[in-house]
């Protein structure tokens, strides 16, 4: 009997995984045997991600993609179908949030980079992995989403907003294609220590607080989210779709 665990055979798309949550999930699902295809939009910091996962053991592909840009969204796939002629999960990571503040200053162009990258980008990519996934038998696709989406902000609010719409995309896909066997399922990580949130977690005030009002008493690391990923691509993952995996070291539930 296989391990339920074990990602041996499958190809996996992982978007922003040069650094950070995306390229802990390579790592970890390389490591379970996964094929990997690292992707962001920087070719020498995707190579950097691959050469650690070959180092390792693992197998890695690079394929740059600006997530925002559609031709390179479809130059993704298509470049991981035509090297391993199959996709089986697909991790929606990379995000944008080039704005700080309250929604009454964000201009409208911020919105709709915010919006395009991190829903819209998605939609795409599910669009065009799930109907391969139902020829091949199934697959699985996980949005990397966040507790934004769950709580209310006065200096994310467009960021919130998006992570939100991507809750209702992993619910409706679960819908569309849960009959062709493909499965669609978000993850909501509170605050990590990765780039990306660098000017939250530096911020002492900031973290301090965080910290105190979590019951874990401590921000995430990225691999605790990109073992997530890998878990949600697995067979022991097979009956969920349509859901929300909160991590946050119990801050949306403390006082």
């Amino acid at each position: 009997m296989t391990h339920p665990f074990d990602l041996t055979g499958q190809v996996a798309i992982i978007t922003g995984s040069s650094r950070g949550i995306g390229r802990a999930a390579a790592e970890i699902m390389a490591q379970m045997g996964a094929k990997v295809v690292v992707s962001s939009r920087k070719a020498d910091a995707c190579e950097d991600a691959a050469a650690g996962i070959r180092a390792k053991g693992g197998e890695a592909t690079v394929i740059p993609c600006n997530i925002s840009r559609k031709n390179e969204v479809e130059a993704l796939v298509a470049g991981t179908l035509e090297k391993y002629g199959r996709i089986d999960t697909m991790v929606c990571n990379a995000a944008v949030n080039p704005v700080y503040g309250p929604l009454s200053e964000m201009p409208d162009e911020a919105f709709d980079k915010v919006m395009n990258s991190n829903v819209k980008s998605n939609i795409w990519l599910a669009n065009l992995v799930a109907p391969q996934m139902s020829k091949q038998g199934g697959g699985s696709i996980v949005i990397v989403s966040s507790i934004g989406g769950i709580r209310g902000t006065d200096a994310l609010g467009v960021y919130g907003i998006s992570k939100a719409a991507d809750f209702a995309l992993a619910r409706n896909l679960a819908v569309e294609w849960g009959p062709r066997n493909v499965r669609a399922n978000c993850i909501a990580p509170g605050l990590v220590k990765t780039d990306f949130a660098r000017a939250l977690w530096e911020n002492p005030e900031y973290l301090e607080k965080r910290t105190r009002t979590s019951p874990l008493r401590r921000i995430g690391e990225p691999d605790e989210i990109g073992g997530i990923v890998a878990f949600l691509a697995s067979k022991a993952a097979s009956f969920m779709t349509g859901q929300i995996l909160v991590a946050d070291g119990g801050v949306t539930i403390g006082s």
